[in-house]
């Protein structure tokens, strides 16, 4: 891969996916199942309507622990303000994106619908290969 070739073989297709009216029980036990950092929350449509990662998953689940009762769904607590990738963003605006922003991953979208997930150590690795 040049540093000019789009995003499309470094995107993570296979990680979790939640529905914004999903209980927030079920979706932090898929996070912790999966070993995933986040998670895409897609409406019926396949549009990217946030991202829940295992951070906003801590407030629910201390709240659970300690009154033995889970609220709210995902929507609850997803971050609904979202910095995306294009799929025809190359590695070096990927790049750029990690050093720009503190998170471990982007959601990638082809124009409005959501592609898969783009992993900080995926886009280090090749930029590691490349060089």
């Amino acid at each position: 891969m040049s540093e000019h070739e789009t995003l499309d073989l470094l995107v993570a297709r296979d990680m979790p996916v939640l529905r914004p009216d999903m209980p927030i029980r079920r979706a932090v036990a898929i996070l912790v199942q999966k070993r995933a950092a986040a998670a895409a929350v897609i409406d019926d449509s396949g549009a990217l309507k946030g991202i829940l990662s295992q951070k906003d998953c801590f407030r629910p689940t201390l709240n659970a622990s300690y009154y033995q009762e889970w609220k709210g769904t995902v929507e609850d607590f997803m971050t609904a303000k979202l910095v995306t990738l294009s799929i025809s963003a190359d590695i070096t605006d990927a790049a750029e994106a990690f050093i720009t922003h503190s998170f471990h991953l982007f959601p990638v979208l082809d124009g409005d619908q959501f592609v898969g997930m783009l992993r900080r150590a995926d886009v280090l690795q090749r930029l590691l290969e490349m060089g």
